[in-house]
């Protein structure tokens, strides 16, 4: 009976991601309302309630609807944004552009160095971003390839993201950044921060490898919950190290706080390398609001801390 069980499980998941996969295909068809709330039900298999939401990825859902202010489309674009996070802190805290360019055919390889990151400046997540740690075996043709596929996404149709919608769509070659020793990625922090007020730190190493999911208080103690990637489980009691609490942790506390004044919700990622920090990306919707937390109750618990604004 327990196989039986599991092949209809099994069965009804391949089948809710057929479909899921269908309406994204079919998303011009939709309104932006109607859209969210099949994709919702299909993606987190309980029903979306706009009226009075609760967990914390319903309420990410009503921000994509409700809480369109202009200035988020500087803040989601990977090269604008630089400017605006100069203006708050210094550009001490930004890394270094080295050039901009309209398509991945026009990027001008002779005049980058010898290390460097290539990033889509509307896209989301890696499938936009291309690390050249040594050019000598860099495989530009295949870092064409990737980064000509990321311009053809459209984060906004496929899950409403509305502030990509108007993001010009271009590549930028940033400065390599030393992920520290015996490290081969930069370790994420990704600072939850509600109406300005950061709460957690998500801690995601080991990107290419063997990726695993932290998250400790602005007291840097641990917490029992885990997201928004279902398959990436916690450092702790796993062969990866423990991550530490970051040297500049105040510092990292301060631009959090600096970069989500005025935001009901907003995740501000930053690196930490040989003592110094730098600006990563502003985020409005982890995960799109899709993403799953272990215990599921937490869904809930931090969507209490996300107190959605009255100008509807």
């Amino acid at each position: 009976m327990s196989k039986i069980n599991t092949a209809y499980q099994l069965l009804r998941n391949n089948t809710r991601g057929f479909v899921a996969a269908i309406l994204q295909k079919l998303n011009f068809m939709f309104s932006d309302k109607m859209y969210l709330k099949l994709l919702f039900r299909l993606k987190m298999r309980y029903k979306l309630n706009l009226k009075n939401p609760k967990t914390f990825s319903e309420k990410l859902q009503w921000l994509k609807l409700y809480n369109r202010k202009p200035e988020y489309t500087k803040m989601v674009d990977k090269y604008a944004v630089k400017e605006y996070v100069a203006s708050i802190l210094g550009k001490e805290y930004v890394i270094p552009t080295l050039g901009i360019w309209k398509t991945p055919e026009d990027i001008e390889w002779d005049k980058l160095p010898n290390q460097f990151v290539l990033k889509t400046t509307h896209g989301g997540g890696s499938s936009g971003v291309v690390i050249c740690k040594d050019k000598a075996f860099f495989d530009k043709k295949k870092a064409i390839v990737k980064l000509q596929y990321s311009m053809k996404q459209d984060i906004y149709s496929a899950l409403r993201e509305w502030p990509y919608k108007n993001v010009p769509r271009r590549v930028i070659a940033e400065q390599y950044v030393e992920p520290g020793p015996n490290k081969n990625d930069l370790s994420d922090y990704k600072w939850y921060c509600f109406n300005g007020e950061p709460k957690f730190c998500q801690i995601i190493q080991d990107r290419s490898s063997n990726e695993t999911i932290d998250f400790f208080d602005t007291k840097w103690k641990h917490q029992e919950f885990v997201g928004l990637n279902p398959v990436s489980g916690p450092a702790l009691g796993h062969a990866a190290i423990v991550p530490e609490c970051p040297v500049n942790l105040e510092t990292q506390i301060h631009i959090a706080r600096e970069l989500s004044k005025g935001i009901p919700f907003s995740r501000i990622d930053l690196y930490e390398t040989a003592g110094h920090t730098f600006f990563g990306e502003i985020t409005f919707y982890p995960a799109s609001g899709f993403g799953v937390f272990t215990p599921n109750q937490y869904n809930e618990i931090i969507g209490q801390m996300l107190v959605l604004p009255d100008d509807k």
